[in-house]
């Protein structure tokens, strides 16, 4: 039985993208089959994969409209087990669009049906908004991981994606777990990334990963040659951290 992961919190800059894209590369290098759906209008998971953001012509946008099957959109990505389900910036649109359909909060649910069961993680990369994209991504999902960025502003906001988790379990998703929140870009250098390190870590104990993810310049480099981190240098220390990350995610659903 396939696991939905997505991947979401409504501050831009904290790290999702990346997590999305090298999360699902170090899966597939542990022989997961994974398939990324991309739910962000920018398509940066897109891009990052080496995909021409131009050259889509059926992505999440279609099959939110369920104009087209899941099957339909998946494409390959030159990284081993790894699939994408690619964005475009049409997905704009999308939000409007759906205003006026019914269940319009359980699109992306649908869609995914057929195909949950053909991979062991399905991870979705949500927009940084708490609009009907996100909606319909934590509708669709099992479990949410929240990044964190090791930064001043990191808990600002928190309490307000935590609240609309909640909602979405009151309403749509009651079996809509927390994966577990990711610490990202730290700088062991920096006092204040300590310091949100251990404020996030004893307000939320046993929510955080162990796992953090630190600021390495080869892991900013890698989208700009299409490429996961693991794809690009495998040695590097961004490399490490989400091999790391990706042995604690199975590990943690290996009893479920």
């Amino acid at each position: 039985m396939g696991k939905i992961i997505a991947i979401a919190n409504q501050k831009g800059g904290v790290g999702k993208t990346t997590t999305s894209v090298n999360l699902a590369a170090s899966l597939g290098v542990l022989e997961k089959k994974v398939l990324l759906i991309d739910a962000d209008p920018q398509a940066n998971a897109t891009s990052g994969l080496g995909i021409d953001v131009e050259a889509v012509e059926k992505g999440t946008y279609q099959l939110l409209e369920h104009t087209v099957s899941a099957v339909e959109v998946v494409m390959e990505t030159s990284s081993p087990n790894l699939s994408i389900i690619p964005a475009h910036i049409d997905l704009v649109a999308i939000e409007i669009e759906l205003v006026d359909k019914d269940q319009r909060e359980y699109m992306l649910k649908k869609a995914l049906k057929p195909i949950k069961d053909q991979y062991d993680y399905i991870l979705i990369d949500c927009a940084p908004s708490l609009g009907l994209l996100t909606l319909n991504a934590l509708t669709a999902a099992d479990s949410v991981m929240i990044p964190i960025q090791c930064e001043y502003f990191a808990l600002e906001g928190l309490g307000k994606l935590l609240n609309t988790i909640k909602s979405v379990q009151k309403i749509h998703n009651p079996s809509l777990d927390i994966e577990g929140l990711l610490l990202t870009m730290y700088d062991s250098r920096l006092r204040l990334s300590n310091q949100v390190v251990e404020e996030v870590q004893k307000h939320f104990s046993d929510m955080v990963f162990s796992t953090i993810i630190q600021r390495n310049v080869r892991l900013s480099e890698a989208p700009s040659y299409g490429e996961s981190i693991i794809n690009y240098d495998a040695g590097s220390k961004g490399a490490s951290n989400y091999l790391s990350l990706a042995h604690e995610v199975i590990k943690k659903n290996s009893g479920k």
